[in-house]
């Protein structure tokens, strides 16, 4: 199974960008759900997640109204649409998910893709 992200880049401040995370196993299923960041120097957070089945999503407070996290179920692919790019977002980005699944079995973790490096430029 594997999680692989791609989409990132440079940016000037005010930019955009679409992070895209292809999700894929041969016996096991995976589908990302989530976003987390990882800045030099500071833990890694929670940028946006979907929620209910993928029915609601949620955000980081500095995110909102700036980023939008989708998931085309057919290709199942999770996206990150990126607006309104401050330097203070400059960080390597991973999709996660927190499950494996194999017809009715799950198994709950955390499993992450290799991230993304994406920078604002002031």
């Amino acid at each position: 199974v594997q999680l692989v992200e791609s989409g990132g880049g440079w940016v000037q401040t005010g930019g955009s960008l679409r992070l895209s995370c292809a999700a894929s196993g041969s016996t096991f299923s995976i589908s990302a759900k989530g976003w987390y960041r990882q800045a030099p120097g500071k833990q890694r957070e929670l940028v946006a997640v979907l929620a209910n089945g993928g029915n609601s999503t949620d955000y980081a407070d500095s995110v909102k109204g700036r980023f939008t996290i989708s998931r085309d179920n057919a290709k199942n692919t999770l996206f990150l649409q990126m607006n309104s790019l401050k330097p203070e977002d400059t960080a390597v980005y991973y999709c996660h998910s927190d499950r494996l699944s194999l017809g009715s079995l799950t198994i709950m973790g955390d499993y992450w893709g290799q991230g993304t490096q994406v920078t604002v430029s002031s």
